[in-house]
């Protein structure tokens, strides 16, 4: 009976490593232009971003934590600063008083419109310029397979 190899082969090897790389590196270097230019972090984006594309820019937090791969905790400490800066609010569902309910406000809408260009642009630079159309389609095809088995490992099953 073959067993597998405890180890990864060459080829698997570099991949991975590229891979790394790539989960490591890139959001530091998001976090480092959204901090120069705008005064957040990439993860404070994406919350701004996610709630944005809400339905009514609102969401409860425990679906926005799990959208944002975060702690309520965390969320929690976060929602602080951006009701201080008056660019979310919280209320509690009226549809289920057990959910919290987090929105985004004008002035949060403003801020992310305001940081879209330059993030928009570091993305492209990084992630879409290095890559021809049929590796970016290779690309979408191979992360959306890896992607759907992370979300099934995670719990939150297929999506689309």
């Amino acid at each position: 009976m073959d067993e597998p190899s405890p180890w990864l082969d060459s080829e698997q090897q570099e991949l991975w490593q590229d891979l790394l790389t790539v989960v490591i590196a890139l959001p530091a270097a998001l976090d480092r232009q959204l901090q120069r230019d705008v005064g957040i972090s990439n993860f404070e984006y994406g919350v701004l971003a996610r709630l944005s594309m809400a339905q009514q820019a609102t969401m409860r937090f425990s679906e926005l934590a799990r959208e944002c791969d975060s702690t309520l905790p965390r969320l929690s400490k976060l929602m602080d600063r951006f009701e201080a800066r008056k660019w979310t609010v919280r209320r509690t569902d009226p549809s289920d008083g057990r959910y919290t309910l987090a929105t985004l406000t004008d002035s949060g809408r403003q801020k992310l419109t305001d940081s879209a260009p330059g993030h928009v642009a570091q993305v492209r630079r990084l992630v879409f310029d290095p890559l021809t159309a049929a590796q970016r389609r290779h690309l979408a095809t191979a992360l959306s397979s890896v992607a759907e088995t992370l979300r099934r490992e995670a719990g939150g099953g297929p999506t689309g």
